[in-house]
């Protein structure tokens, strides 16, 4: 399934983005767990704010690293698909 433009990812009440000194690397965290990203997973949840629609996730990004927009589209949608599938991230319609 992928995700429609107009869908506005948001992270629920009780999770995070926080970088992890430590170790030095991006995590999400939420209540009991505690998700390690990579760099393209910590790229695309920078750009979740709750309000932006996904379309404008994909644009920015795509500008932001040069790449072609429908392939971030399905990476992008994928993850985050994913990620609420497990509750971590909302999806607005």
């Amino acid at each position: 399934m992928s995700l429609s433009a107009d869908t506005v990812p948001a992270l629920p009440r009780g999770v995070r983005l926080h970088h992890d000194h430590v170790r030095d690397r991006w995590v999400l965290l939420a209540p009991e767990r505690t998700i390690s990203l990579d760099p393209v997973g910590h790229a695309i949840l920078s750009e979740v704010d709750g309000t932006t629609p996904f379309g404008g996730i994909v644009d920015t990004l795509a500008a932001k690293y040069s790449a072609p927009a429908a392939q971030i589209a399905t990476d992008a949608g994928e993850f985050l698909q994913g990620l609420a599938d497990r509750r971590i991230v909302d999806l607005r319609p």
